[in-house]
């Protein structure tokens, strides 16, 4: 059969099954994947993690050095965060600098870590105007099986969590755990499917959507980051109802990321 046959036989399938209510997993439109954290994988990080959401495998790993402050943030420390889609995750990432989707995901991991400011960029300080703490937040994705984005903040919320700023190394006194306050957002992703919500999508439900919507919140339900993505759109109604999904199972992550973390 020609690949683009394919596809069209796998879109009608998913779309009636969700005509009947149901997901090719089997899954509740508003229902999670299984999912599992654990941290300390990298030896030579300040911080690592590795999440995985059903099939899709994000590892973070948290790296810091010391350099100059942005100018119109003297006495702030620095963050930045990259994305890298090997090929062996996906036929569909390909070698070589980072790509529009290799973007938008260090993005909208970074927006939802810096608008919640969790990160106390201002105890990174060292010499104000001259020297400060940078930190690169780097995500590797190990296998993609749908929702990098849920899966990427997980991991680099981890792996921040656990992490030692490595003060020691550059003779800066004893090492201290990254200064972080107790309130992580998480993020929820859900797609468009024939005019269906469903929440944390598998790779097939991503191809076929019609629409996205990532929506971030912290610990009281305000939102802290939203991101559209694809070329459909939502409803007031739905977005509501994205919302109002995003923060119960918002909840629910936040406990196995608490839970790793403390573990």
């Amino acid at each position: 059969m020609s690949s683009s046959v394919v596809p069209s036989i796998k879109k009608d399938f998913i779309y009636k099954l969700i005509s009947e209510g149901k997901r090719i997993d089997g899954r509740a439109f508003d229902e999670y994947r299984s999912i599992k954290i654990e941290t300390g994988l990298i030896r030579k990080a300040e911080g690592s993690a590795k999440v995985k959401i059903g099939n899709t495998q994000v590892l973070v790993g948290i790296k810091m050095d010391v350099g100059e402050p942005y100018p119109d943030s003297p006495d702030m420390g620095v963050l930045t965060t990259s994305a890298e889609l090997i090929p062996l995750a996906s036929p569909d990432f390909e070698a070589g600098p980072p790509g529009k989707e290799a973007i938008e995901l260090a993005r909208v991991v970074d927006r939802g870590i810096r608008e919640s400011e969790i990160i106390q960029l201002d105890k990174l300080c060292i010499e104000p105007g001259e020297k400060v703490w940078i930190m690169f937040i780097d995500i590797h994705v190990l296998d993609q099986d749908g929702n990098l984005f849920d899966a990427s903040l997980l991991a680099s919320l981890a792996a921040l969590y656990t992490s030692t700023v490595p003060a020691e190394r550059f003779e800066l006194g004893e090492n201290f755990k990254l200064p972080l306050s107790k309130d992580p957002p998480i993020s929820c992703t859900s797609v468009k499917l024939n005019n269906a919500i469903v929440i944390d999508p598998v790779l097939d439900e991503e191809e076929i959507a019609d629409a996205r919507l990532t929506v971030a919140t912290d610990k009281k339900g305000d939102i802290r980051a939203m991101q559209k993505g694809l070329s459909g759109s939502f409803t007031i109604e739905e977005v509501k109802k994205i919302i109002k999904a995003s923060i119960i199972n918002g909840k629910k992550l936040r406990e196995v990321l608490n839970k790793s973390i403390r573990g």
